[in-house]
């Protein structure tokens, strides 16, 4: 018999009267309109989850143990749970005890994707069009929304990487998910490609935010969410390409 404890449920639909979540920033900036695809879809889940886990991380409601074998597990802070399904559905999985990191976004990333994009579609920032293929295979294509939320996204990314410009702690932490899940070469050219960027980025994903650090404790578990995406991204990218 399934335990709850070791499956989280799948989130509920969308919130659109709720402020964006970390992951629907996320999701809205891989998202490529001129082709109506979004980057990186084979480490998606993994950046998805370590998305919910830094918003949750920022937030204060998630800290970081470390285990006897010299890796890092979540557990939730107690008293915290938070209103938004898709961050509680997360939140309640490491309440019961602290878990790996990748563990946990192997467990909770897999069901994200669409309920995410779902509520990317209710605040209007993607559109779905139904289309046929050949005239016969019913499809739907993803387009832009029109609203301008994805291009000012990009311009926050390209604000850190490029101009230099000290992140704020949300900005920090959704630049460094977007390197950590190794699709940061298809912001080019927007974002040009190339050492400057990865530097700056590498330095993100090490913390290195400068006074926009949102505390000792908060930044050391989000960079241990970010790691982990990265080291997952790459694992899946090596097993892919053997």
């Amino acid at each position: 018999m399934t335990q709850p404890d070791d499956h989280p449920d799948r989130p509920d639909g969308p919130r659109p009267d709720a402020a964006p979540t970390l992951a629907e920033d996320l999701l809205l900036l891989l998202f490529k309109p001129r082709s109506g695809t979004i980057a990186g879809e084979a480490t998606l889940y993994y950046a998805l989850a370590g998305a919910l886990l830094a918003d949750l991380a920022l937030d204060g409601r998630l800290r970081t143990a470390p285990r006897w074998t010299g890796t890092v597990e979540v557990a939730a802070v107690s008293g915290t749970e938070p209103d938004d399904e898709l961050l509680r559905t997360a939140w309640r999985y490491v309440a019961d005890r602290p878990r790996g990191v990748q563990t946990v976004l192997a467990a909770i990333g897999p069901t994200l994707r669409q309920p995410v994009l779902d509520r990317l579609v209710a605040r209007g920032d993607v559109r779905q069009e139904r289309r046929r293929a050949l005239g016969l295979i019913p499809t739907t294509a993803l387009l832009d929304g029109g609203t301008g939320r994805r291009d000012s996204l990009l311009a926050d990314v390209r604000a850190v990487l490029v101009d230099g410009v000290e992140p704020a702690p949300r900005t920090a932490a959704l630049t460094a998910l977007v390197w950590a899940s190794g699709t940061l070469p298809e912001l080019h050219p927007v974002i040009p490609w190339g050492t400057p960027v990865i530097t700056r980025a590498r330095e993100l994903e090490r913390g290195s935010w400068g006074a926009a650090a949102v505390g000792e404790a908060v930044t050391r578990t989000t960079i241990a969410v970010v790691s982990a995406v990265a080291a997952s991204a790459v694992a899946q990218a090596t097993s892919s390409g053997s």
